[in-house]
């Protein structure tokens, strides 16, 4: 699975698109890196690469931002984990198939700060709303779309 230049890493500790991520890797052939902490068991096909780091709270994010580059995809639900990403011109993508964007991601932030804020003082906040068929599908669209437009845009600068 080298053909592509570019990976998709996936924060996999709680990531519920698993095999939406294997199934599309495997379909246009890039490659795969879930990285977890070692409390989570994975059971991955092998052509997926797994990477097992300490149980720390920001292990995870730490062997990611370290190990990812320029145009790879990160699957992650953590808005702070995706400015991170974003900085270092990755591509980050929700499991409900939202694209993290330059010029959203201080809104996500700071909406995440005021929710973290009231949760500290006694108060309660919305959680997400349930997963659906249908953010899957929505997964799945915009993970095969991006990949699609990567691979478009290095064929046509290798082209001039």
């Amino acid at each position: 699975m080298e053909n592509f230049d570019k990976h998709i890493y996936v924060d996999a500790d709680s990531c519920p698109v698993k095999n939406e991520v294997i199934r599309v890797a495997e379909k246009l052939d890039i490659p795969v890196v879930f990285v977890s902490s070692y409390a989570h068991e994975l059971t991955l096909p092998s052509f997926v690469k797994k990477v097992t780091v300490d149980a720390d709270k920001e292990a995870v994010d730490l062997y990611i931002i370290n190990h990812i580059h320029i145009g790879d995809i990160c699957v992650t639900q953590d808005h702070a984990l995706a400015s991170l990403l974003l900085a270092k011109g990755v591509f980050a993508l929700s499991p409900k198939g939202y694209e993290f964007k330059e010029e959203m991601i201080q809104q996500l932030l700071d909406y995440r700060f005021f929710s973290q804020k009231v949760r500290r003082m006694g108060g309660r906040t919305k959680g997400p709303k349930a997963f659906t068929k249908a953010d899957r599908q929505n997964f799945t669209y915009s993970l095969e779309k991006i990949i699609k437009n990567s691979r478009n845009i290095k064929e046509n600068s290798e082209k001039i």
